[in-house]
């Protein structure tokens, strides 16, 4: 049996993945108890122990994981996609860290991947390109809606692959926390952060040596007049206040920058207030005078990004 890429969130034993239940083998226990995690019947796994939770659901509601769903599928962000699937399939194709000749396979974790759209887009690379793609978050009800979509693209690890579907990435949904990955040590050839935590030592401890890091956040100017019609005052983002925490473990290899002019009809703006975190920031009066305004003239705001490429430092 091949040494699995998975630990037991409960005593760090293997954990070897399986249809039904995957389930460590208690050989790191104390007692030697082995552990059992159920697949769910959309197809991920949770490996969410009750005392890493710190509320009783964590991580994005389902309001929030809907409006998120219908912003993007309005192709808003779609800039942003392509750029990070783009720098992915460069990294990956022309590094001399990935030699497909010599059967290493490649290995990704997408952390705090949401429902899974930039997720997605990964996967659509195949396998030429990464072999097993993880999607983690805390979210229980993001990870169904990102396992579902892959269920029926018969991408999920279980799933036997059809001769047109030879080469698909085999997906690996999980409710997780980012502080306490399941992951074997030096395991994963890369991780993608898009809009979520920044934990360095935790990714300094799954990432194998010269693996990379993809960080995407908003850059200075995000939706400014968003922000300046919800907020009496506005905080610029610091999109690059993290760099120095990586510093001990990472080298920046390229920043990069895109930005797309939004033109935001009544509801795609209400969908993009409920999915960041103006949601709660801004005051209800404030957002309800912005929605009535925008009931007769579309609304115009400009996203911009920064993705920062790094690598971690051999030792």
């Amino acid at each position: 049996m091949p040494v699995s890429l998975f630990i037991c969130p409960l005593c760090q034993s293997p954990l070897q993945p399986a249809a039904n239940t995957w389930r460590c083998d208690g050989s790191l226990h104390p007692k030697q108890t082995s552990h059992p995690f159920d697949v769910a019947r959309q197809g991920y796994v949770n490996l969410l122990p009750v005392q890493q939770k710190k509320s009783k659901a964590p991580g994005d509601s389902q309001e929030s994981i809907d409006a998120r769903k219908r912003f993007l599928n309005h192709g808003h962000y779609a800039l942003l996609q392509n750029l990070i699937s783009q720098k992915m399939t460069e990294l990956l194709s022309n590094d001399e860290l990935i030699d497909k000749q010599d059967s290493k396979p490649v290995n990704w974790l997408d952390i705090g991947c949401g429902e899974g759209y930039y997720t997605q887009a990964m996967a659509q690379m195949g396998s030429d390109i990464i072999d097993t793609l993880i999607a983690a978050d805390i979210s229980k009800p993001a990870v169904v809606e990102l396992a579902k979509v892959s269920k029926l693209a018969g991408r999920l690890w279980y799933q036997p692959r059809q001769e047109d579907t030879a080469k698909t990435t085999s997906v690996y949904p999980l409710v997780t926390s980012a502080a306490h990955l399941p992951l074997r040590p030096h395991s994963m050839t890369g991780i993608s952060s898009i809009f979520s935590p920044i934990l360095p030592e935790a990714f300094d401890n799954v990432l194998m040596d010269g693996g990379y890091l993809i960080i995407a956040k908003p850059d200075i100017g995000h939706l400014a007049t968003m922000r300046d019609a919800l907020f009496d005052d506005v905080r610029e983002h610091d999109s690059d206040k993290f760099l120095q925490e990586l510093a001990p473990y990472f080298t920046l290899v390229e920043t990069c920058r895109v930005s797309t002019d939004l033109t935001l009809s009544a509801g795609n703006l209400a969908d993009l207030m409920t999915m960041t975190p103006y949601a709660y920031r801004a005051r209800s009066e404030k957002r309800q005078a912005l929605l009535a305004a925008v009931e007769t003239a579309a609304f115009s705001t400009e996203a911009k990004f920064v993705v920062y490429i790094l690598q971690k430092t051999s030792v």
